[in-house]
């Protein structure tokens, strides 16, 4: 048959499409991705005593100087200097890039306000380039002061050579040393019961300076930097789309949401990253924060975003993971986000409201079914496990009910993706397959084939199948971007890290 004169092409079932495993790569710090917020560049300095302030906060002073194209603080005296670099972000990933260290002394971050007591340090203390501990310190706007020891897995031996990585995230921090291979985890911190960096008014007000303690010694550095980035894994990966589910290409590229990984669950990022389908040239463009008008910039997770043809704005689900940081007082819920300025760039925030949809509920994936004149979402709750669910509302952002599911197997990474001209219903599992079903009822109706899965006979599976149908012109049809489930090594306590990207193109 043909309409037009144009053969007609027969619906395909995604249980038939093949995928095939592209490339793999795991983003860890990688300087290329960075988003460069403030830093001390010493080779560019001129007025070093303008372009970066410096505080002597004991009556000896030390010598801070530019030489060679690097930074050098020097005393034969105890000394704490700090040196002003920039302002002040709670999910930022600040280094340093040390030349040298002799003597004794610490090295690290403080974080202050004017007109204000209240300031948090982190430090690494060491002796003759050995490091001793990893210290956090905060004083509170009463002027008194804490500190305590953040680290794990130190030795004797550790040496002080490399680049110092701490990555903040909100309500915790995780702080690592890179000198040959993988960064390695030294310190870890939950902090909130001492200070809330996510309130609105520390973005605001406070500042950021490398601290420099020496007994005596001198320490010499090549960078200082503070920015956005990729952290050490990513997970979560949703396509941005427009309304109505179909992908958002923007000046060639398909647009992601993923999970900046940092600790536990309320310690991510939403990050969002660009990719031109036909290679895999992944890139982080932005990073986006979450305000429900209480005060706090929340770092939501697992979001899906959308532009609204009709409002002309931006709109979204995202999973309330940031309650974890105050579970006591907050409760896990799916968020309605939206945005008038375009949310993929930079660090952007978005409104965030709660409409209902409050437990262990998480992975919303939302489009607008014009034949149906009803919004719905797919997404998985937590019944014997995670099992996907579908609602369906009058209203983007209110009054769900669910109209299918739970299913019968684990689900996560909830998705739904136009096949041909039907749209069906992926998700993960715990079952070593990624499972698809009819649109909207849920009905089985087999699992997607690839060859070389993110996964191996000893890794997890519950993944996110992220399947995009592209427009005619790739050489290619189908496109998926997935994550491992791999945790990232050295981390103490809860761990949800995961993980290395994997490109695969799909054929029928």
């Amino acid at each position: 048959m043909s309409l037009y004169g144009i053969p007609l092409q027969a619906q395909t079932s995604p249980d038939e499409i093949k995928f095939t495993r592209q490339a793999s790569k795991r983003l860890v710090f990688d300087e290329d991705q960075t988003i460069p917020l403030a830093g001390i560049w010493p080779e560019k300095i001129t007025g070093l005593s303008v372009m970066h302030p410096i505080t002597h906060n004991f009556p000896d002073s030390s010598k801070v100087s530019i030489k060679s194209d690097q930074l050098t603080v020097q005393s034969q005296a105890k000394t704490e200097t700090n040196i002003w670099f920039g302002g002040f972000n709670p999910v930022a990933t600040y280094s340093i890039d040390l030349a040298s260290c002799f003597g004794k002394g610490a090295i690290g971050f403080s974080f202050s306000g004017t007109n204000t007591k209240e300031q948090l340090t982190i430090k690494v203390k060491f002796n003759e380039q050995k490091i001793e501990d990893a210290r956090l310190h905060f004083t509170d706007k009463d002027g008194m002061s804490t500190e305590e020891s953040i680290a794990v897995n130190l030795s004797e031996n550790t040496s002080l050579n490399g680049t110092l990585y701490l990555q903040m995230l909100g309500s915790g921090l995780v702080l690592y040393l890179k000198d040959q291979g993988l960064p390695e985890v030294i310190g870890q911190s939950d902090f909130n019961a001492l200070i809330d960096l996510r309130k609105k008014e520390y973005l605001h007000a406070f500042q950021s300076h490398l601290y420099v303690g020496l007994d005596s010694g001198e320490i010499k550095i090549d960078r200082v930097l503070m920015g956005l980035t990729a952290g050490v894994g990513l997970a979560d990966i949703r396509a941005i789309t427009y309304e109505d589910g179909s992908p958002f290409l923007d000046q060639g590229r398909l647009w992601y949401t993923m999970s900046i990984r940092g600790r536990a669950l309320p310690h991510h990022v939403q990050g969002v990253f660009s990719m031109n389908p036909s290679v895999f040239d992944i890139k982080l463009e932005g990073v986006i924060l979450f305000d429900r008008k209480d005060g706090l910039l929340r770092n939501e997770v697992a979001s899906h975003i959308f532009f609204d043809r009709k409002d002309k704005d931006w709109k979204g689900i995202t999973t309330g993971f940031s309650a974890y940081a105050n579970i006591e007082k907050e409760k896990k819920q799916l968020l309605a986000v939206r945005s008038d300025r375009d949310p993929r760039f930079g660090f952007s925030v978005m409104e965030a409201v709660p409409f209902g949809v409050v437990g262990d509920v998480e992975d919303p994936h939302i489009l607008y079914d014009s034949e149906e004149s009803k919004w719905r979402i797919l997404t998985c709750v937590n019944e014997g496990g995670y099992k996907a669910i579908v609602m369906e509302s009058d209203h983007w952002n209110k009054g769900y009910v669910k109209i299918a599911g739970p299913v019968a197997h684990n689900s996560t990474g909830t998705s739904i993706q136009k096949i041909g001209d039907r749209l069906y219903c992926f998700s993960g599992s715990s079952e070593r397959e990624i499972f698809i079903y009819t649109y909207p009822d849920l009905k089985g109706v087999g699992t997607l084939k690839m060859d070389l899965p993110p996964w191996d006979e000893v890794s997890g599976t519950r993944v996110w199948p992220n399947v995009v149908q592209l427009p005619e012109g790739y050489p290619f049809r189908y496109v998926a971007l997935m994550m491992d489930r791999i945790n990232y090594p050295g981390m103490a306590g809860p761990n949800w890290t995961y993980g290395a990207l994997y490109l695969y193109h799909g054929y029928e």
